[in-house]
């Protein structure tokens, strides 16, 4: 009866050491891996790089002004004058400047004593510049009405104009596409291309 109850004693022994190892190898087992493994914590998303920026309306920019020259005749005593109109004008492309000089030109002078012999309702048909080229091309409107003076006059007011920005361009003038080389009934011939030194030389207004 005593070895019986030896032998129990024994065996819970046995049984509590066991088990007390195995929680501690347990808990050890649990605590290397908490230190390789420590938890993850859960931060916020950094929310800040992802948002975009609300910007305002986009609005143009205003385009460079630059100062064209615009040419009226004014007569003197015997002759007559090619004298400039300085106007500003506002325009983001190359062509612009010269385009929106043309169209005031074409329009004819507002108000002061100066005029201009480009016949009413000629209308620039195209406007390009090409390094130091400028091709000015018209409507058959230009070629009509005048005399010989007329002619000369509007032909140096087509060029000074063209020229406004380049004053050693070489100008080239179309009527509907095609190279003016004779203006009006008197046959006033044009060289071209045409220059303001090549008109001063060769038509003296």
């Amino acid at each position: 009866m005593t070895d019986q109850q030896g032998s129990k004693r024994i065996s819970s022994g046995v049984i509590a050491a066991v088990s007390a190892a195995v929680v501690a190898v347990s808990g050890g087992v649990a605590w290397m891996t908490w230190n390789n493994n420590p938890p993850t914590q859960s931060t916020p998303p950094n929310t800040s790089q992802g948002i975009t920026k609300s910007q305002g309306p986009v609005t143009a920019q205003p385009g460079n002004e630059q100062t064209a020259n615009i040419y009226w005749l004014r007569p003197k005593e015997k002759t007559v004058d090619l004298v400039p109109q300085p106007v500003q004008i506002a325009a983001t492309q190359p062509n612009q400047v010269l385009e929106k000089a043309f169209q005031t030109l074409l329009e004819g002078p507002s108000e002061g004593t100066d005029s201009t012999t480009i016949p009413k309702g000629t209308k620039l048909l195209g406007l390009k510049v090409e390094n130091d080229e400028v091709h000015v091309n018209l409507s058959e409107d230009f070629t009509k009405g005048g005399g010989s003076t007329s002619m000369v006059g509007r032909v140096g007011q087509v060029i000074y104009t063209a020229t406004t920005l380049n004053p050693n361009a070489k100008v080239y003038i179309d009527v509907n596409g095609k190279q003016l080389d004779v203006l009006g009934g008197e046959g006033v011939e044009l060289q071209q291309p045409l220059t303001r030194e090549s008109f001063k030389q060769n038509y003296p207004l």
